[in-house]
């Protein structure tokens, strides 16, 4: 018998060893990967959580990875609970279990609610970097959780920002929310109605579980740039279908989006956009579609997540754990 160890680490852990600054650049090679062919990520297994006949309180996600040139493969469980925040508990559970890829053994056991957090942020700021004017100075979130969070801290590291206008349902946690971000990133934090949050915004991240559109299409302002990471079901949509006919939209993959994105599919089904239209995130990085092409177009990011994410930013947080000497061992 060997003497194998499983490394556990917590969030606490995770958040240490995995960074916001590390992570953006570490998913540009699992985008190229994942629009190449180098990754195999099959359909996400969505499981419908109910208390009741026909009463869902949330669902469960279960997503395997491997890539061709990682030294691991990964398999990510998460659970998104709408209720938890009205619970004071986070709208997303999980964990991510990493295997050695020549050997299959278990090699370590993450908490995946942060991972998810800052991967989902980082794909933002990829395609912020990618897709935004580079004189964009404002942006607008809709969303007080730590999605949120993270989608700020993404693109204010490829966007020098002024001010932040956040739009969210409760008073009481968007103004906990804007005092939050503004003393982290050092930036003018205000909350503000959905209009007046859009009528100056350069750069709009939704990260909400919204099932009908956040605004008006005609509330955009020429030019500006869409983070859409909120929606992973076709019943489910924070963007106008026409807003998303009349944007330049560029998505985490093709056929995840095709199937699950609710934004896209409404899009589609009412002539507002043509699947000829759209352009992977990894076929944008490498020149082989065009991103934005003006200054006044409006581009779309959509993403409803990939496992090639969960891998990137585990092996990330795996290697640095290691080195900061975080976690703890267990025997196998």
């Amino acid at each position: 018998m060997d003497n194998a160890q499983l490394l556990v680490l917590s969030g606490a852990d995770v958040a240490l060893a995995l960074t916001m600054k590390a992570t953006i650049p570490a998913m540009r090679g699992a985008f190229l990967a994942l629009s190449h062919g180098r990754a195999q990520v099959p359909p996400r297994l969505n499981m419908t959580l109910a208390a009741g006949a026909q009463v869902s309180v949330g669902d469960a996600l279960f997503m395997p990875v491997y890539q061709q040139d990682a030294p691991y493969f990964a398999v990510k469980a998460v659970t998104v609970m709408p209720h938890n925040p009205g619970r004071d508990l986070p709208l997303i559970h999980g964990l991510v279990t990493i295997f050695n890829s020549s050997t299959g053994q278990p090699v370590a056991v993450m908490d995946g609610e942060w991972l998810t957090a800052i991967r989902t942020g980082a794909a933002s700021g990829l395609a912020t970097d990618l897709l935004a004017n580079q004189d964009a100075q404002v942006a607008a979130i809709f969303g007080c959780g730590v999605q949120a969070q993270t989608q700020l801290s993404a693109i204010a590291q490829v966007r020098r920002l002024r001010k932040v206008h956040v739009v969210g349902r409760d008073p009481q946690r968007t103004a906990a929310f804007c005092a939050r971000v503004a003393a982290s990133l050092h930036l003018v934090v205000e909350p503000a109605s959905a209009r007046e949050a859009l009528r100056e915004a350069d750069i709009v991240c939704t990260a909400t579980p919204a099932t009908t559109p956040l605004f008006e299409t005609a509330w955009l302002k020429p030019g500006c740039h869409i983070n859409a990471v909120g929606s992973y079901r076709k019943d489910m949509c924070e963007i106008p279908p026409a807003a998303v006919g009349a944007a330049r939209v560029v998505v985490d993959s093709l056929p995840a989006c095709l199937a699950e994105a609710g934004e896209v599919v409404l899009a589609l089904a009412a002539g507002l956009l043509q699947e000829s239209q759209l352009a992977e995130l990894g076929q944008v990085l490498a020149g082989e579609q065009a991103g934005r092409t003006n200054a006044e177009e409006i581009t779309l990011f959509k993403s409803v997540g990939n496992a090639v994410q969960d891998l990137a930013a585990a092996c990330l947080a795996l290697e640095g754990a290691q080195r900061l000497g975080l976690g703890v061992s267990a025997p196998l």
